[in-house]
């Protein structure tokens, strides 16, 4: 059954670019109440002001999910400000471009505490809320890379396939109570993702990825997800032609990791 998200309070992280600004434009559509994070404020400002005009109710709240203090510190002001959320999108996240041996393991950390870790906390700080209302919808962003490993990607696929893991048994756990979960599993998208990742260094990449430049973009692959959370899909991959890979791995893993095995790192 599809859920009338006039009204809803619809939780997004990540919310200043990319798939994150672009979902932000879907649901103003809709009529949610948004509330919109990430780092940046100044960015964050400009869509919330975008969403008003599109006629939703919007807030802006920074938050800086490497640090889990401040992620934490953030959802219980926001939670005794707004109380229950309908709708918990975990966008929020930071790619990779660097080898494993030459990556020490605070850079993993790093990673693993943005892209997995925060959207963890946040979850848990929404849940009790939304199980005593019986309805909530959380909308975790995963990858293709959380199926399988890339070159360059180690800690940015451990945590692609630690979300899937840990929401797929979220589901299992508290569908029965009126959660619902989807997980989505973009390819290549036209974001920033790539210019933002991090080196061996810890400074960002720099470098707009190709395939990214020429991916799907992001305005398109909010309307899929759109479409997916109104259908209450459990999981969605979206992208083009790299979702064969995705096939490939699980059909035929034979050329699966043959042609990974001829990916050469940038």
């Amino acid at each position: 059954m599809s859920i009338d998200y006039r009204g809803k309070k619809v939780w997004i992280t990540g919310a200043s670019s990319g798939i994150g600004e672009a979902l932000a434009y879907e649901f103003a559509r809709q009529g949610a109440i948004l509330i919109l994070s990430a780092r940046r404020k100044e960015t964050l400002e400009k869509v919330a002001i975008a969403c008003r005009q599109i006629g939703s109710t919007s807030f802006v709240y920074c938050v800086d999910q490497s640090q889990s203090s401040d992620t934490e510190e953030v959802a219980d002001r926001l939670l005794k400000e707004f109380g229950t959320i309908d709708v918990l999108v975990n966008n929020g996240g930071i790619s990779q471009r660097s080898l494993i041996l030459e990556t020490p393991v605070e850079i993993d950390r790093q990673i693993m505490e943005i892209d997995f870790f925060s959207g963890v906390i946040l979850s848990k700080k929404v849940l009790p809320g939304m199980v005593g209302q019986k309805f909530g919808h959380i909308v975790v962003i995963s990858s293709i890379t959380g199926i399988f490993g890339f070159p360059q990607r180690s800690a940015y696929s451990a945590a692609k396939h630690a979300i899937l893991g840990f929401y797929e048994t979220l589901w299992a756990e508290l569908h029965e109570e009126g959660i619902r979960v989807t997980m989505v599993c973009p390819g290549r998208i036209r974001t920033n993702i790539s210019l933002s990742a991090l080196t061996k260094d810890g400074l960002s990449y720099g470098i707009m990825d190709h395939a990214q430049n020429s991916g799907l973009s992001a305005s398109a692959c909010a309307r899929k997800i759109m479409n997916a959370v109104k259908k209450n899909k459990i999981v969605v991959y979206i992208g083009r032609k790299e979702l064969l890979m995705v096939y490939l791995k699980k059909y035929m893993p034979w050329l699966f990791y043959k042609l990974v095995s001829n990916v050469k790192p940038n």
